[in-house]
């Protein structure tokens, strides 16, 4: 199955690494008999699906959650039920993946117009000529 990041890029489920832990956390007494934690692996530096640009934006939006090896660990204990935490986590990568989809906009450096510094230094000027009249009176 096919796992959609944005209308450009997508990755497979087969790339996806999911195992059941042990949570901790609301569950009563199946919160010690039931592994219902979802522990997803999803390794970064070895997906075909992305490009390199977009794996070197992921590294830092991925942060502690990424391994020295490139894969990207997550665990969803989140809710009582392995279906959910398993979704949980697969929205949390696509997530994380989905903000390195984005490329950043270039700031490309402008200069004010003549009229944008004349305008400042006029206002500037009357500022200092207000600024100038205030303070102590004089008595002659």
């Amino acid at each position: 199955m096919t796992l959609r990041i944005n209308h450009r890029y997508a990755i497979e489920e087969a790339e996806l690494d999911l195992s059941y832990i042990a949570a901790r956390g609301p569950g009563g007494q199946n919160v010690n008999k039931v592994a219902t934690a979802a522990q997803l692996r999803f390794d970064l530096f070895g997906s075909p699906s992305l490009p390199d640009e977009v794996k070197a934006r992921a590294i830092p939006i991925a942060g502690s959650r990424l391994t020295q090896d490139g894969i990207i660990v997550l665990t969803a204990d989140r809710f009582r039920t392995q279906l959910a935490n398993r979704r949980d986590a697969i929205e949390r990568l696509l997530a994380i993946l989905a903000e390195a989809a984005v490329r950043p906009t270039i700031r490309r450096a402008t200069k004010p117009s003549k009229a944008a510094k004349a305008r400042r230094v006029e206002a500037k000027a009357k500022r200092g000529t207000i600024k100038a009249g205030r303070g102590r009176v004089r008595e002659d």
